[in-house]
């Protein structure tokens, strides 16, 4: 007896798996598994939520102009370049079904952001994946990876889950090696915790060319990764094919309200980018104490490497046990590693210490 039957290779796609909630058996846990902010909702986005909440029976403005106007005063953009999504996810998702597909390739780098796989490969497109420089992408690889069938480049920058930036020049350098007709996605999930003077998130970038574009969250430091708010900055094309395909109404009416306070609570970035600041370098200093190594992050996060998969594996369960969740990334390719979001003070003290007992007792047993 036959079935309906997908096309082949998407029973080749792994599911994205999303950083664990809970842990059997324990209590009270903390979750720094999915890289949210530190600080939760913003208490605007909160209040504002609820001032609509009685209009959830009316469908959303499906082009969020009201939203796509409050990014664009804030971030200084023409909101008639600005698309937003469901997350940034669901425009990745729109830019792999419009510009891949059978024959037309997608470029990322070797540990880069699993979406751009799982996306891609939904399309229909071959995903290339590029080797990298010390957990950072490799412009000269990516550029060796370009052929006739290349059709959209993804770069997570800085990237999840490895924290590694590549600097503006580097970026313009892979933009100007690209061919014309290829799309270059920068995805800048994280470009509020960046304080180097050599970065730049994608907007120059996209105004001076006609084949780059930004996207961006309200997930992360705007602490709305329960709302689903992602927004894109592109050229006026871009813009145009995004909005034939992407879903009529795909940021809820709750979400659209909690961004916009989100984007106007007062000091809300700047305490979520010093606290970041501060505690990833005491989270940093303390895994290195206790002897493991922590790959240079931009994020609100670090990875740990532990040198073999056994260890990591033995130190996330140790963490579990005392509810402390974290996040394995085997499938990124590290699975030696686990990616450790920045949290509170109280819980950035707790996986420390948690970490010196790890490996006090791994180098005693």
């Amino acid at each position: 007896m036959t079935e309906p039957a997908p096309r082949p290779e998407i029973l080749r796609i792994s599911p994205y798996v999303g950083g664990e909630s809970d842990v059997a058996g324990v209590n009270r846990v903390y979750k720094l598994s999915s890289n949210e902010g530190a600080f939760g909702v913003p208490p605007g986005a909160v209040a504002a939520a609820k001032v609509v909440a009685e209009e959830l029976f009316r469908y959303p403005d499906g082009s969020a102009a009201a939203l796509r106007k409050a990014i664009g005063a804030r971030f200084g953009l023409d909101p008639a370049r600005i698309v937003c999504g469901a997350g940034s996810d669901d425009i990745i998702y729109q830019l792999c079904l419009a510009y891949g597909g059978a024959g037309r390739d997608i470029i990322m780098s070797a540990h880069g952001f699993s979406i751009y796989q799982i996306a891609g490969t939904y399309a229909g497109s071959q995903v290339i994946k590029t080797p990298e420089r010390n957990l950072t992408a490799d412009v000269d690889a990516m550029l060796a990876a370009v052929s006739a069938s290349t059709r959209l480049v993804f770069l997570a920058n800085p990237n999840n889950p490895t924290g590694s930036l590549l600097p503006a020049a580097e970026v313009r350098r892979l933009r100007a090696g690209l061919p014309p007709e290829v799309l270059l996605v920068l995805d800048a999930a994280y470009a509020e915790y960046v304080e180097r003077p050599d970065y730049d998130p994608g907007a120059a970038l996209v105004d001076e060319t006609g084949n780059t574009i930004m996207t961006r969250t309200f997930s992360k430091i705007f602490g709305l990764g329960g709302a689903r708010v992602g927004w894109a900055y592109a050229p006026a094309a871009v813009i145009d094919v995004l909005n034939r395909v992407r879903s009529p109404f795909n940021v809820s009416v709750a979400a659209q309200a909690a961004a916009i306070a989100a984007l106007a609570e007062p000091g809300w970035v700047e305490k979520g980018r010093a606290h970041n600041r501060e505690y990833r370098a005491i989270l940093a200093a303390r895994l290195v104490k206790a002897g493991i190594k922590v790959w240079p992050s931009e994020g609100n996060f670090v990875l740990a490497d532990f040198a073999t998969p056994e260890k990591a594996d033995a130190a996330n369960e140790f963490l579990r046990k005392r509810g402390l969740i974290v996040r394995g990334v085997k499938g990124y390719g590290l699975p030696h590693c686990l990616r450790i979001t920045v949290g509170l003070a109280e819980e950035v003290a707790l996986v420390a210490d948690a970490l010196d007992a790890f490996m006090a007792g791994a180098a005693h047993g």
